[in-house]
């Protein structure tokens, strides 16, 4: 493998001209720049990025940090932030904050150790506290995603979750529903409590009366998804559609459902949020929320970096959803009912 110290010998040149060839910076005859760089060429060489950067004052690199490395949502929010940041030239560090806001603050600080460029959090549970804390630490931008906050502390890229669940309960309301179960995700968390909030203001609005025993708290995943829909189907009280809070306990409430032997979507409705690739594959195939991640991830990516080098952007940008029709929901069909009113 050439070094450094063979371009020297085959340009002729000494190896601090050749390190401010690489680095760009001092003055050097564009004759012996082109020098080096055939040197460079002809050797295959590799100038060492990180070297480079120090030498700029910079890592070359960006953090993120998200909540878990679970499901089909964060490998969609992975894979655009990786080619975000390989389109832009940069190295990205990830780290995940087990869901855990000590976690997440720290994974913050070790990447502003590592001098990240700039850092993108996406955040469950990290505190207003401690962001606040953040705020007089970091000497790095940072960018949130899916947080919104009470005071302008740090750029945010956030979704409209209340938007998206009452753009799914205005849908099956359309098709003549009233009682609507619903399977949240877990409401520590801002976007659980989002979600619920406007589950219970859209039946507000149509002057449906609220029904606690219409909903079941779960954490995310299938087999809380089923178990969940298992606990409403033994409640017996009657519905005829469900949404959940995202696709795979939607999946797995369809599998609940199935397994009792009621019918989806003649007997009961279900919808989900997400767009999970999955929800295309099942049978019914199911109605969805989708949430632009893929974009929202690649605008905080680039916020992040263009704050690095000291560029003005706007403090925040909020993504909506967009309804996916498919064959989970019918009208409502008073003659179907699996249960009685």
């Amino acid at each position: 493998m050439s070094t450094i110290v063979d371009v020297c010998k085959l340009a002729g040149v000494s190896k601090a001209t050749v390190s401010r060839v690489i680095n760009g910076t001092g003055q050097v005859k564009k004759s012996t720049r082109d020098a080096v760089k055939a040197a460079m060429e002809q050797l295959g060489y590799r100038p060492n990025t990180l070297a480079q950067s120090l030498a700029r004052s910079e890592t070359n690199s960006i953090g993120l940090v998200i909540s878990d490395y679970e499901g089909i949502y964060f490998g969609n929010l992975l894979k655009q932030a990786s080619a975000s940041a390989e389109q832009a030239h940069k190295e990205l560090f990830i780290t995940d904050g087990h869901n855990d806001s000590e976690r997440e603050y720290e994974a913050i600080l070790r990447l502003q150790d590592r001098r990240c460029d700039a850092i993108v959090l996406y955040s469950r549970k990290i505190s207003m506290e401690q962001l606040q804390t953040l705020k007089q630490q970091l000497t790095v931008p940072l960018v949130l995603i899916n947080r919104e906050l009470s005071e302008p502390l740090f750029h945010t890229v956030t979704f409209d979750q209340g938007g998206a669940v009452k753009t799914m309960i205005n849908h099956l309301i359309s098709y003549g529903h009233r009682k609507i179960a619903c399977i949240t995700g877990p409401l520590s968390t801002p976007t659980g409590q989002a979600r619920f909030a406007a589950y219970q203001d859209t039946l507000k609005q149509y002057a449906i009366s609220f029904n606690p025993n219409l909903v079941k708290h779960a954490q995310y995943g299938l087999q809380n998804g089923y178990d969940a829909c298992r606990e409403l189907i033994e409640g017996n009280i009657a519905f005829s559609a469900l949404l959940a809070f995202n696709d795979e306990m939607a999946l797995g409430a369809l599998k609940a459902l199935t397994d009792a032997g009621i019918s989806v979507p003649e007997q009961v409705s279900i919808a989900g949020i997400d767009n999970n690739p999955m929800t295309q594959f099942s049978t019914p195939a199911i109605s969805t929320i989708d949430l632009p991640v893929k974009e929202a991830t690649n605008h905080a990516i680039k916020v992040a970096l263009s704050l690095a080098e000291g560029k003005t952007c706007p403090f925040s940008s909020q993504y909506k959803g967009t309804l996916i029709q498919r064959d989970s929901i019918l009208p409502f069909n008073s003659t179907k009912n699996w249960l009685a009113y």
